[in-house]
């Protein structure tokens, strides 16, 4: 089994060195979901929220989490992103919204933290939205799809 890596040989937490990695072309994908109440769904949809566009919200707020991870997560490397796309999508079947990030950059550390915060961010937003009409809605299976690029290369969730 492989060792974790934020911690030293005497156990303290640190920041990963990575000075000695190649530069690489990076790309992580992460998804998760929200479902809801068919009504609150229906608010979103037709844009008849009182508080304006939830999933244009969402989608900032997820661009503007992923630019922001490293102050969050404490050990993540700052990172010059290059790209960050979002995708939501609704399905009336299960009242469920899915997001879906790509991020990407050109750097020595992968992107993986950026596209899960995305994720969680623009699906806990959609919640503050619409807490007040539904606060039984569930964030779930949040997770990361697919990695590419490093060291280790590339992977993909089965």
């Amino acid at each position: 089994m492989s060792k974790l890596t934020h911690f030293n040989d005497q156990g303290t937490a640190h920041m990963v060195d990575i000075a000695k990695k190649a530069i690489t072309h990076r790309i992580a994908i992460a998804g998760g979901s929200i479902s809801m109440q068919h009504e609150t769904l229906h608010l979103i949809k037709e844009k008849n929220h009182k508080k304006g566009d939830v999933l244009g919200i969402a989608q900032t707020a997820g661009i503007m989490a992923a630019k922001k991870t490293s102050e969050l997560i404490p050990l993540c490397h700052p990172l010059s992103l290059t790209h960050i796309n979002i995708e939501l999508n609704i399905d009336e079947n299960t009242n469920t919204i899915y997001c879906e990030c790509r991020a990407e950059t050109e750097g020595k550390t992968g992107v993986e933290m950026e596209a899960l915060t995305s994720v969680q961010v623009a699906l806990l937003t959609i919640y503050d939205m619409c807490k007040a009409v539904d606060r039984g809605m569930v964030i779930s299976n949040i997770k990361l799809l697919k990695k590419t690029g490093g060291k280790s290369g590339d992977w993909v969730r089965r």
